[in-house]
């Protein structure tokens, strides 16, 4: 759910859901994401630890808490860098004569720092997908401009099941 806050400093409602909804392609929210920025306005920090990512925007408020990027980030590192090891692995035997032992400490670690070098900018370039594609709780931002607001100043949005939410719950700290 996005939550659209109508506050005496605040652009309009219907001012944030037409900015919000202006989605960037998918491109670019990916790159965004690669370079821990926000997928939707590319300003603030997607991370706040390693791998964890924040529950929003510091920059334009989008929530990010939607993301279910856990488990592809891991396969994708482990697919590029276990074939960029396994050339360098193979080139190196069949072209220069090095000592086992230095084969046997070079290649894994070089493994373990190449991995923990892109875990984390291809889990923002998956957040940044899920993003601009609209899965997840992200597809209600798509609808963003079709829900109105309540009495309250606050925006109401369809969730998957059908029901209508005023963004208080999932832990969002607004009363």
């Amino acid at each position: 759910m996005i939550e659209i806050h109508a506050g005496p400093a605040a652009e309009p409602v219907e001012a944030q859901a037409a900015r919000m909804d202006a989605r960037p392609s998918w491109m670019l929210a990916m790159w965004r994401g690669f370079r821990n920025r926000c997928p939707h306005c590319g300003e603030g920090r997607l991370f706040g630890r390693f791998l964890k990512v924040r529950p929003a925007c510091e920059a334009c408020g989008l929530e990010l808490h939607h993301h279910r990027a856990d488990d592809l980030p891991p396969y994708l590192v482990i697919f590029v860098v276990g074939h960029l090891v396994g050339l360098g692995v193979l080139e190196t035997e069949m072209r220069l004569d090095v000592p086992f032992w230095f084969q046997m400490t070079f290649w894994p670690a070089l493994a373990l720092i190449a991995s923990l070098l892109l875990l984390q900018p291809t889990k923002g370039a998956v957040v940044g997908l899920q993003y601009a594609l609209g899965m997840h709780g992200f597809s209600a931002i798509r609808r963003a401009g079709a829900q109105g607001a309540d009495s309250s100043g606050r925006h109401v949005t369809e969730t998957r099941d059908g029901g209508r939410t005023d963004g208080r719950e999932l832990g969002s700290g607004h009363p």
